[in-house]
């Protein structure tokens, strides 16, 4: 079974600094049908203007991932991590029983696009943590890349979760398949490009799909293009 969200149809603010898409609801968005899936809870598309950014500010209980697309972002928080983000880099901290932190762009001329995504953790009040690694171009380019899941496996960041997320650069016509559990989710998120999903289903640029009692996910892209895909417990 398979629903398209498009791109269109997410939250969109533009404040000036920070132009961002909410695929669920999230501050001043709310939309009731879209709270999120599995446990999976946000997903936000955010270009952060030169010199400006999120300052201190709180989590507590949630898994949060950062994907830098373009230019770069500056992290500190209060467990004492330092570090700049940049495109090919992965972070995820667990927020836990609390944490603060802040995110900047630390260029004078150039905006960051990032994906920041927050997941559900298995269990509340977590030790906060840190954790941050590197992928690659090459590795996830017309292959799927695992970027993150529950055991930290082959070199990915270790989440809190039964999640596994991927990464997948494809050139124009490239075919990919992903073999699915008919008891899990799916959840495949189109940064560019248009793909087409098991010859039927055309997504483009910010479109996404919940996938859920399906064997396979076969993809095809129509031009260049980038997805990130979630397997997800029921």
């Amino acid at each position: 079974m398979y629903n398209i969200r498009k791109s269109s149809e997410r939250g969109h603010f533009n404040h000036g600094w920070l132009d961002t898409f909410h695929s669920f609801s999230f501050a001043e968005y709310y939309d009731p049908q879209h709270m999120g899936f599995s446990v999976l809870r946000v997903i936000n598309e955010d270009r952060v203007a030169a010199g400006a950014g999120f300052g201190t500010h709180p989590h507590r209980d949630m898994e949060i991932i950062t994907i830098i697309l373009s230019g770069a972002l500056q992290h500190k928080d209060s467990m004492g991590n330092g570090s700049i983000i940049r495109p090919g880099d992965v972070q995820r901290m667990t927020a836990g029983r609390g944490v603060t932190h802040s995110e900047v762009n630390p260029s004078s001329t150039d905006p960051v696009h990032l994906l920041q995504i927050w997941l559900l953790p298995e269990q509340r009040s977590l030790e906060p943590s840190y954790e941050q690694k590197s992928f690659s171009e090459e590795s996830y380019t017309n292959q799927f890349a695992l970027l993150a899941s529950h055991q930290g496996s082959d070199g990915s960041v270790l989440i809190h979760q039964d999640v596994s997320l991927y990464r997948a650069k494809l050139s124009a016509s490239t075919e990919l398949i992903k073999p699915l559990s008919s008891t899990r989710k799916g959840y495949l998120h189109v940064i560019h490009g248009a793909i087409k999903v098991n010859k039927t289903i055309s997504l483009t640029t910010g479109d996404a799909l919940k996938i859920s009692e399906e064997a396979s996910l076969e993809l095809i892209a129509d031009t260049d293009s980038e997805c990130i895909f979630f397997d997800l417990p029921n």
